[in-house]
């Protein structure tokens, strides 16, 4: 089991990243939030689970080791698989998933693409009693701040290869979008996108 992998950064890309350990690249899945904080030819730390399949064998990386309990957790749902898990971590932060999933609040749960009323129902039915402590004032951990997310999707996107003067027009172009509530890895997909089409 990998459990955690450490080296410079070889290359990212929208989807994940990879990362030189030994002279070795390791590609990792990661969550745009954590491509956000990526920087090609700087040192990173990523906490990995690896899922095995008949066919593959594919690393998935987390800025820190809660955001992967958690998807290791979510996993354990019938339904629920790596994909998935993952998705509900791109746009959640960890303490809001663990307080929806224990105030039984769907409406958050279905902000997820692929997680549907029931999906949700049964997450909550099979996690709430194992989703762990929850932190206080959890309810805006994941949400926009101000203007801080300004800078981190500027750095995400200048991580990925585009230029600052691109950046700083993507997130003008967001910002007219944003209502304010979105987490940063909606928010630098959401600039992703808008980049995608203009390249």
């Amino acid at each position: 089991m990998i459990a955690s992998v450490s080296g410079v950064v070889a290359a990212v890309s929208p989807d994940g990243a990879v990362i030189e350990v030994g002279g070795v690249g390791l590609a990792v899945q990661c969550a745009p939030g954590t491509i956000a904080g990526l920087r090609v030819g700087q040192p990173a730390r990523l906490a990995t689970s690896l899922v095995v399949r008949e066919d593959s064998l594919t690393l998935y990386g987390f800025a820190d080791d809660d955001e992967k309990h958690l998807f290791e957790l979510l996993q354990t749902a019938s339904g629920v698989g790596p994909r998935l898990a993952q998705a509900v971590l791109a746009v959640h932060h960890p303490d809001v998933v663990r307080k929806a999933i224990a105030n039984a609040d769907t409406a958050t749960l279905t902000r997820v693409p692929g997680i549907g009323k029931k999906g949700a129902e049964r997450l909550v039915l099979e996690l709430r009693d194992r989703i762990g402590p929850i932190a206080i004032g959890a309810d805006g951990a994941g949400g926009v701040v101000g203007a801080v997310w300004h800078e981190q999707v500027r750095q995400g996107l200048v991580g990925l290869g585009w230029t600052a003067a691109q950046a700083d027009q993507a997130v003008a172009a967001v910002a007219e979008k944003a209502t304010g509530t979105e987490p940063v890895p909606m928010l630098l997909k959401m600039a992703i996108q808008l980049l995608g089409r203009t390249r």
